[in-house]
């Protein structure tokens, strides 16, 4: 029996020699074929990340989407944000607290007279105390317009992670603070215009009309006129502001803009304005309605000779409170919506990615 049959050690026959293996044969000349090139894809979890490089995605955005790039806006930028919107608001409103302070120690302001009368310098002090407070909230609304311009900038800035300092913000305001006080005188003028010449209609249809004339008129027009104003707002009075802040036009070129942007998404624009009005002014009666509690309280405790400086203050901190989220949050969820509406229309998105440093894939 043979190794192998037997399963032990195989010997090679006289004279075998092993064969080298076969040479290695070459391709054929011809063009070069290139490898595939690796895809990357990211990893769980960060999807999309490359395209965010701010505060928010540079894609259409949800609601959620937002509100979220609204907040990362404040929390990346407080200064140039709640902090312009503080500093306006204490300035215009330490107007009426020195003014009634002067009246309080100097006049003797008081709502408790002994002899029961107003004196006519304690009366004026009264018109004047009252009168200042007037003046600080326009102040304040007048600074507020252009704290809206440079919130406009802040999150145009954030979206492509830069990060403005308030100078910066109140500098690329430059060359746009009087038309953006303009925009708004003209917007608010030609809503005082269209309620007034309601108004005028109906003088009319009450003098002239009868009882039931008047019914179907309030029941066909006040809808209608509700209607209008929302559609109004909603068209050309709400993205207005970041188009003249983040674009080269003018007044009239930005509510032309802000119709533009609005069309076809009426209900959605509607919708989300709608609801951050909500949500600031739940939140203003939060923060205003106590504090109006402890002023009443606190006013009392003084004594009637400084009850009025005493609402005068509260109302003044109230103010200010209030503006620290109202002004930034409503304002930076109209600009995140200008950018929303323009990367839905325009591909504004891919413009902000090259701003950024980053291409689309």
């Amino acid at each position: 029996m043979s190794g192998n049959e037997s399963g032990g050690t195989w010997y090679p026959p006289p004279g075998y020699q092993e064969q080298p293996p076969p040479a290695y044969a070459a391709p054929p000349p011809g063009p070069a074929q290139p490898y595939p090139a690796p895809q990357w894809s990211p990893p769980p979890g960060m999807l999309g990340a490359a395209h965010k490089p701010g505060a928010m995605p540079l894609r259409p955005l949800g609601l959620g989407d937002i509100y979220d790039a609204a907040f990362r806006i404040i929390r990346f930028n407080p200064r140039a944000t709640v902090g312009s919107a503080v500093l306006v608001a204490a300035v215009a409103m330490t107007v009426p607290v020195v003014i009634t302070s002067v009246l309080t120690w100097t006049v003797g302001l008081s709502f408790d007279d002994p002899n029961g009368d107003f004196t006519q310098a304690e009366g004026l002090a009264a018109v004047t105390s009252v009168g200042s407070l007037v003046l600080g909230l326009v102040l304040q609304y007048l600074g507020t317009i252009l704290v809206t311009g440079m919130i406009a900038r802040v999150t145009a800035a954030a979206a492509v992670g830069r990060r403005l300092s308030l100078g910066e913000a109140w500098a690329e305001t430059r060359g746009k603070r009087w038309r953006l006080v303009g925009l708004t005188l003209l917007i608010g003028l030609a809503s005082f215009a269209l309620f007034a010449a309601y108004t005028a209609l109906w003088v009319v249809v009450v003098v002239a009309g009868d009882a039931t004339t008047i019914v179907v008129f309030g029941l066909v027009t006040v809808p209608a006129f509700i209607a209008l104003g929302v559609w109004l707002w909603v068209r050309y009075a709400y993205l207005p502001v970041p188009a003249l802040m983040l674009e080269d036009v003018g007044v009239v070129g930005a509510l032309g803009r802000a119709y533009r942007l609005t069309a076809r998404q009426f209900w959605r624009t509607f919708g989300i304005a709608l609801l951050t009005m909500v949500i600031v002014g739940v939140v203003g009666q939060v923060v205003s309605v106590p504090l109006s509690l402890i002023g009443q309280v606190v006013s009392l405790g003084l004594g009637p000779e400084y009850e009025l400086l005493g609402l005068v203050v509260v109302q003044a901190a109230t103010t200010v409170l209030v503006a620290a989220f109202v002004t930034p949050f409503q304002t930076a969820v109209a600009s995140v919506q200008y950018l929303d509406q323009r990367m839905r229309k325009e591909a504004y998105d891919v413009e902000l990615m090259a701003r950024a440093g980053i291409t689309a894939s």
